[in-house]
């Protein structure tokens, strides 16, 4: 405000924006720097306590699942896993159970195109 130079005045005003965009740089740098660094303290003293129970659990989790592909093998009607599906209630459970369905539907399709357009061998 103190010049009455224009061309003064924009070369203040552009040095001042990009003074403004520096900081704001600098501000989200600093955001995003503490965003992502990890946690300290007693978080990670409590993670360590807990790991032998959180892994117990884990191990028992992948059993169950893989006693489930196990069964879900055995099954070939979609109606039947779609009924296992709206029962189950873990996510991993489900999305074994999915992954069946798909399976069965897939060789289901495969099979009406072998019969609907035969190989013929030469």
């Amino acid at each position: 405000e103190a010049t009455l130079d224009l061309a003064e005045r924009r070369h203040i005003r552009s040095a001042i924006r990009e003074l403004q965009r520096q900081e704001l740089e600098r501000d989200e740098e600093a955001l995003a720097s503490k965003r992502f660094r990890p946690e300290r303290g007693s978080h990670r003293q409590d993670d360590k306590e807990n790991w032998p129970r959180s892994r117990h659990l884990e191990e028992e989790q992948q059993a169950t699942l893989a006693a489930l592909s196990q069964q879900l093998e055995a099954i070939t009607d979609v109606e039947e896993l779609t009924k296992l599906l709206r029962a189950a209630g873990e996510y991993e459970e489900r999305k074994l159970i999915r992954a069946a369905i798909r399976k069965l539907r897939a060789e289901e399709i495969e099979g009406e195109a072998l019969s609907v357009y035969p190989v013929a061998v030469t």
